[in-house]
């Protein structure tokens, strides 16, 4: 990858990406929240000009839940928006997150205002969306556990922990309630969402590599897919999560790694069993190693478990992304551990997965304008809370990029300006 300039004041700016794979383009498509079908037209292959002079063209770079949430809000908002995803809709985090949300679990930090505006839009587009059909949107009790494994345990008899926990469980105490923490399931939120920006708003949806940025008079122009499809638009936006360090330009100014997280979700025999309280474990496995795994009870009748994180190398493809064999067998461990109805015997597994999270240096995500290259946003490193935040980062972005400013939240303490002078960018 390399980013390229000229002295000449006509020349064009090549931002690269690491080519993937040939593109295929969704021309007319069918999103539904459980799949994506796409019908190919001969006759589509390089038309992509040109809208009203009134509709500004928008192309936003990421199928995750924040290039999605920012795909429809600018549609909502009368752009015109093209999506591109190199792979499929919430394949990676998106699709394989724990969809917990809480409303002020971040106060006092720098996504605090963030998480608060974010908690209550997702509230108003579950009854927008019809959230709780159609992706599991529900408010839940959330407590908080300690799991000591020993062969001497017993069920504790506190009537504050659910009674499908009947492992070792002691300490419970509610850390949210229905007011204050709810769940989604990501993978069927965001591809409802975007489902609703095709079918509502007309966002194209394109599936491809994306392989140049082109940038002429310090402005952004165009974007460009690996097999040589030109998309010109008045603004791009790039949410490339954990991706996001491919791209050079943006991984010289600042870092964004990748966490990878594991998980499994289990369906067990008895779903109607499992009541809805979201459960935060200090657990102690036998040894006195500490790890603090998460449960979350889909109202789908799924358990899902989620922990053993640590940063690695984020490949180039999401679909090479696979969990390391030690971590998903912990976690069975733990949910056996955990409760009976989780136990081997007593609940399939329905899968075993791991994910990246998009974690930056100082913690703090990066959404703004890119100085030095108009008409160019990011939206990144949203860490483990890129569900909840996601909704009112799209908004935000979606008024940064049509009204010059954002309302819904202030976005400076999120500015990529932060990190000028820290790396070697010439543009």
């Amino acid at each position: 990858m390399a980013v390229t300039s000229s002295s000449s004041p006509l020349s064009t700016l090549y931002l690269f990406l690491r080519p993937n794979r040939n593109h295929r383009t969704l021309s007319n498509v069918v999103i539904t929240a459980a799949s994506i079908r796409c019908f190919s037209s001969p006759s589509q292959q390089m038309d992509d000009q040109r809208q009203p002079e009134t509709t500004k063209r928008v192309v936003v770079c990421g199928g995750g839940v924040i290039g999605v949430c920012t795909a429809y809000f600018l549609a909502k908002k009368g752009a015109a928006v093209t999506l591109i995803e190199k792979s499929s809709v919430a394949c990676a985090a998106s699709g394989k997150a724990g969809g917990f949300l809480a409303l002020d679990w971040c106060d006092g930090g720098a996504v605090g205002s963030l998480a608060r505006a974010s908690f209550n839009l997702h509230r108003a587009l579950s009854e927008e969306l019809n959230g709780p059909e159609s992706y599991g949107y529900r408010p839940l009790t959330t407590l908080s556990i300690t799991v000591t494994e020993s062969r001497s345990s017993s069920p504790s008899g506190d009537s504050t922990i659910p009674s499908w926990v009947d492992g070792p469980a002691r300490g419970p105490r509610t850390i949210g309630s229905t007011q204050t923490t709810a769940q989604v399931h990501p993978q069927l939120f965001t591809r409802t969402l975007l489902n609703t920006a095709v079918e509502k708003y007309g966002v194209e949806v394109v599936i491809g590599k994306l392989e140049q940025l082109r940038v002429q008079g310090g402005r952004v122009g165009s974007v460009v897919l690996e097999g040589g499809r030109v998309i010109e638009s008045d603004s791009v936006v790039l949410a490339l999560g954990p991706w996001t360090g491919k791209f050079e330009m943006l991984a010289s100014m600042f870092r964004v790694y990748g966490l990878k997280a594991h998980s499994i979700v289990l369906e067990p025999k008895e779903p109607g069993a499992i009541t809805p309280h979201a459960l935060f474990l200090s657990y102690h496995l036998q040894g006195g190693k500490a790890m603090d795994p998460e449960v979350y009870p889909r109202p789908t009748g799924e358990v899902y478990l989620c922990g053993m994180s640590a940063e690695e190398e984020v490949p180039d493809d999401p679909e090479q992304i696979v969990g390391n064999p030690e971590s998903i067998q912990t976690l069975k461990r733990v949910a056996s551990n955990v409760s009976s109805h989780l136990a081997e015997g007593e609940a399939r597994v329905k899968a075993e997965q791991a994910c990246f999270l998009p974690c930056t240096d100082d913690g703090v995500p990066v959404i703004g304008e890119l100085p030095g290259v108009k008409g160019c946003y990011v939206a990144t490193g949203h860490s483990c809370w890129g569900i909840l935040n996601g909704p009112a980062t799209g908004a935000a972005v979606a008024e940064l990029v049509l009204d010059g400013r954002a309302s819904i939240v202030d976005l400076s303490r999120f500015s990529p300006a932060r990190f000028v002078g820290r790396g070697k960018v010439t543009v």
